[in-house]
């Protein structure tokens, strides 16, 4: 019985270090076939032509192709949630702003996915401040101006946003609170519209993505007065970070875009992963090509992305809960 037992019992440790083996083998050869990144927004916008650039290159550090899968709908929730259910072996990737990372959490009651739990943070790849600007014939040519336009029309005094409860909402929404002023929200569905009520007059000013108002500024329809990064951003120098006013001091309300695994992926892959994410964001090429988009590289270590992902997500928690935003 004890030699059956015995001979049993080195069946199961022979079987268990053959898989382990196997599993490390696996890992170390990792990437053995293209790698799906979901994408969850429509082709074409920021997160998606980021993923491309950045997919791209990957493919040459890697030597496998990153196929981009566009899956929009809720608020990128569709997208975040396909990513969490996949099987955690490095095949399936998310690229999230940070909407679905840091925000939805707090704004939708019936979220699918805990980000902190559900996902396995690479890196950071990109941060996106938002600009925020003004019609260029409003007469207002800084914060303050806008700011006591703001006291003193406060039946009428707007901004827009691409959405409630995304990241240029709420920069808004703490411009209003650390300047005690009140701009009310209006939400488009994209940047062009937002936009365009501007030049139309029918909102005071808009935050949206350099990208969105870069032609707008060069022309010279609309003014822009500060950016939400708590620096300047080399694509507007000369326009002041609104943490530069002294009643903002401390202001930061960044949107960015991070890679993300399922939890439960293996360190080793993401490691692997996240080197390859360093080398492409190091290559000045596509730097380059990133920053003409309004798009800073701004890699990340695993867990210094996780602390990131945690400081976010409670700042924006606080502006969600003091501001009262309520997703519609």
């Amino acid at each position: 019985m004890k030699s059956m037992t015995s001979r049993a019992m080195r069946a199961i440790v022979t079987v268990s270090l053959g898989a382990i083996s196997t599993a490390a083998f696996a890992q170390a050869d990792y990437p053995t076939r293209p790698i799906k990144l979901i994408v969850p927004f429509t082709a074409g916008g920021g997160v998606d032509t980021v993923a491309r650039i950045v997919g791209e290159e990957l493919k040459g550090v890697l030597g496998q192709s990153i196929v981009v899968e566009n899956l929009p709908g809720a608020s990128g929730m569709r997208g975040a949630e396909t990513a969490v259910r996949a099987e955690p072996d490095g095949y399936t990737l998310l690229l999230s702003s940070a909407g679905e990372a840091a925000v939805n959490p707090h704004l939708f009651k019936n979220i699918k996915y805990d980000p902190s739990r559900d996902l396995a943070p690479i890196s950071l790849v990109v941060k996106v401040p938002n600009v925020l600007v003004v019609n260029a014939a409003s007469g207002m040519n800084s914060l303050d101006d806008l700011i006591a336009f703001t006291k003193s029309n406060a039946d009428k005094a707007s901004f827009s946003s691409s959405g409630v409860g995304n990241p240029q909402h709420l920069a808004g929404e703490l411009l209003n609170r650390m300047a005690s002023v009140k701009l009310t929200h209006v939400p488009y569905r994209g940047a062009a519209q937002q936009v365009t009520d501007v030049l139309g007059n029918n909102v005071t000013a808009t935050f949206a993505s350099y990208l969105a108002v870069a032609s707008f500024v060069e022309a010279g329809q609309v003014k822009a007065l500060a950016v939400t990064s708590s620096e300047r951003i080399p694509s507007l120098p000369s326009v002041p970070a609104m943490a530069e006013h002294p009643q903002l001091k401390g202001y930061d309300v960044t949107n960015w875009f991070g890679l993300f695994a399922p939890a439960g992926t293996p360190g080793p892959v993401v490691d692997k992963l996240n080197k390859a994410v360093v080398q492409v964001l190091s290559n000045p090429v596509t730097a380059k090509k990133l920053a003409d988009l309004g798009s800073y590289p701004s890699p990340k270590q695993p867990e210094e992305f996780k602390s990131f992902l945690a400081t976010e997500s409670e700042k924006f928690k606080n502006i969600i809960t003091t501001a009262d935003i309520k997703a519609q």
